[in-house]
């Protein structure tokens, strides 16, 4: 059994709207505290026409009408990890509705590796100054009077981290709904074994505790679907139930991850999410480019 650095507490149970955005197949919640009017935004999308070179904010729209029609405080912004499948629009969402950008300390382990692989000058700050606070493993936070912790789970990338707000679990990427298995492993800086052992700290927690994915890619042609349990997941999971060993997963994520190609949305996505989703500076004529190395990843 893994250390759990925090106790949770099931007794709070926040309200979770899920918004999810089709091209991308991610989810980006609103989560309440029961006691207040004070909320969180986990895991926010800004909508990119790639061919067209052109950012779209229509999802994040939705999330600040909602917010605003139901007299919400938004006091976190956070993002389990740097995502590279979508962009995020935490920048847009603080600009309209205040609070705080957060994410794991060790995105700066992720801005260190593509800081290099973009070629990213001395303009482009390495020690996470672009958000404003940096979970480590078991800090607590507050949403309204709703106690919050941050539970460092990598393998995926360094900075995975799983939030749990109340009886509320946000797990990233790290785990698919049981029928979607886990997360790939083979990004820089991420790790098969490491990824294993972060689903098992997942696994420990409470069987009840309600668990919230960051994407899915409905199975066999099923409904899309978003939300499970520590239980489901130990029972049902196929890369992951109980009674697969470390050594068994290892081999079939490592396996499974030599087919899969690049996210589509990669090389945007990696370059405005490890800016806390800002732009890149404007070049000498004002406009902003994206980089695209060949041959590197």
């Amino acid at each position: 059994m893994t250390t759990i650095p925090f106790k949770t507490d099931l007794a709070v149970t926040p309200t979770v709207l899920a918004f999810f955005d089709e091209p991308t197949n991610t989810f980006t919640y609103v989560v309440k505290d029961p006691a207040s009017n004070a909320c969180a935004v986990v895991d926010s999308v800004m909508e990119i026409d790639y061919a067209a070179g052109r950012l779209g904010l229509n999802g994040a729209d939705k999330v600040i009408d909602y917010i605003r029609s139901q007299n919400l405080e938004l006091q976190w912004i956070i993002e389990t990890h740097v995502h590279a499948d979508h962009l995020s629009a935490a920048p847009y969402i603080q600009e309209k509705l205040g609070g705080k950008i957060g994410i794991g300390a060790e995105i700066t382990t992720v801005q260190k590796t593509f800081g290099t692989i973009f070629n990213e000058g001395t303009d482009f700050c390495r020690d996470g100054t672009q958000f404003d606070h940096l979970f480590k493993d078991g800090d607590e936070y507050m949403v309204g009077e709703m106690h919050c912790y941050a539970m460092h789970t990598p393998g995926h990338t360094p900075a995975c981290m799983t939030h749990v707000m109340g009886d509320a679990g946000f797990v990233g990427d790290t785990l698919f709904m049981p029928d979607g298995g886990s997360a790939r492993a083979d990004f820089p800086g991420g790790d098969a074994k490491i990824l294993y052992q972060s689903i098992q700290r997942i696994l420990s927690l409470p069987d009840e505790l309600r668990l919230f994915m960051c994407h899915d890619y409905m199975p066999n042609g099923r409904d899309v679907e978003y939300q499970t349990t520590v239980k489901q997941q130990r029972d049902n999971n196929i890369h992951v139930h109980q009674g697969v060993s470390e050594s068994d997963f290892v081999a079939m994520r490592e396996k499974r991850d030599a087919t899969l190609g690049m996210p589509r949305l990669i090389l945007p996505s990696l370059q405005i999410n490890m800016r806390a989703g800002h732009l890149p500076k404007a070049d000498t004529n004002e406009v902003v480019y994206l980089k695209v190395p060949l041959n590197l990843l």
